[in-house]
């Protein structure tokens, strides 16, 4: 069975900085691209960003460029979210996804974070 599992989110102050990982297990995704999405309340889901499995990267939003980074380790099955200089409006459940194909197909079960003012 297929798990995608979410860590390292939390409450952090404006300006802030958080390190999301999501392990992956069942299979591996060395050569699938993965992501993160996230849902802030009221809202709905937004791409927030991408890595292929040769490491290129896709933005959800000019903004997050400059304070969001995204890795992977093929070893050890996992992807991770870098934020820095997080704002309010970053505040969202984040959720990891992995793709077969073009499809996003396999979700993780969401960590909050939430930026206080």
């Amino acid at each position: 069975q297929v798990q995608l599992v979410e860590s390292g989110g939390g409450l952090v102050q404006a300006g802030g900085s958080l390190r999301l990982s999501c392990a992956a297990s069942g299979r591996t995704f060395s050569e699938n691209t993965m992501g993160y999405f996230r849902r802030a309340p009221g809202k709905e889901r937004e791409f927030v960003l991408s890595i292929k499995w040769n490491g290129d990267t896709t933005y959800g939003t000019n903004s997050m460029k400059g304070r969001f980074a995204i890795s992977r380790d093929n070893a050890k099955n996992t992807i991770y979210l870098q934020m820095n200089s997080l704002l309010p409006e970053d505040t969202a459940i984040y959720y990891c996804a992995a793709a077969s194909g073009t499809t996003w197909t396999y979700w993780g079960q969401g960590t909050q974070v939430t930026v206080s003012s």
